[in-house]
């Protein structure tokens, strides 16, 4: 026991000094991983979007080929994640419905084209990311500008989440103890801000962080549903951490309902 504490201790330390070693403002422009502005307040006193006039876009995305493995994840260096995951773990890279082809795990969303004059009302709940079993949970979400981000950890182990954005204000934080939390806000668009930890190389994550609340992440059945979307013209989105990003240009209609589908190709390299 005496050991392990050290072990906690002394990692605990190294990263207190990480995170005052890396407690600088990042604010650089928007990269190739910071989106453009999509148009529209994040929240305020503009116009609500007409629910009468709405219309909703939905459809899947799915995976053309075969899905390379994902890779194992070995826990041993630290005996407390070994105990505490269960059964044999992988990556999340490729998460694939029961057909082989509906891809999970993807961020579709509206990209640009929202009129300015709107403004939407934050989420009245938190966002969460919870390291649980040495993992992040959700692997990949998305989140409003302005909208507080809990962070927990759930393990009785040390854990830090370290965001490392390009738009927005870079932090690392550890967790130490179990049940620990933090909140965190972004306040600039970015898709995507990649977190890790600094103790377990295999834990990452993936936020988008958005000025309007049409995006969703697919499951493995690959389907998204954005409702009450204003009628208009768009640029819709698909991102995915290893295929890269895909887009279609859209148009809706008054109470127009809209069906796209997004197809990615999986590496001619992929083996089974």
């Amino acid at each position: 026991m005496r050991l392990r504490n050290g072990w906690v201790c002394g990692l605990s330390l190294a990263l207190a000094m990480t995170v005052a070693a890396c407690g600088g403002s990042k604010t650089d422009e928007f990269g190739d991983e910071a989106a453009p502005a999509a148009g529209g307040a994040s929240s305020g006193g503009g116009a609500k979007v007409d629910p009468a006039t709405a219309g909703e876009l939905k459809g899947s995305v799915v995976l053309e080929g075969t899905a390379p493995k994902n890779e194992p994840i070995r826990m041993a260096a630290d005996p407390v994640c070994a105990r505490e995951a269960k059964g044999d773990q992988t990556t999340e890279s490729y998460m694939v419905g029961s057909d082989g082809h509906s891809l999970g795990n993807v961020l579709v969303y509206v990209k640009s084209g929202i009129d300015p004059k709107y403004s939407f009302d934050l989420p009245s709940e938190s966002a969460k990311i919870d390291q649980k079993e040495c993992r992040y949970h959700p692997h990949v979400f998305g989140m409003r500008v302005g909208q507080p981000l809990e962070i927990v950890n759930s393990d009785p182990t040390l854990h830090n989440i370290h965001a490392i954005p390009k738009a927005n204000t870079e932090f690392n934080n550890g967790q130490p103890i179990q049940g620990m939390k933090m909140n965190h806000t972004f306040t600039a668009r970015e898709v995507m801000v990649p977190f890790k930890c600094d103790v377990h190389g295999w834990m990452n994550a993936y936020v988008a962080v958005l000025d309007h609340p049409y995006f969703q992440v697919t499951g493995t059945d690959g389907k998204f549903d954005l409702k009450t979307l204003p009628p208009g013209k768009y640029t819709i989105e698909a991102w995915h951490e290893k295929l890269g990003t895909s887009s279609q240009d859209i148009t809706i209609g008054d109470k127009e309902t809209k069906e796209i589908n997004f197809t990615f190709k999986a590496p001619a390299t992929a083996t089974n």
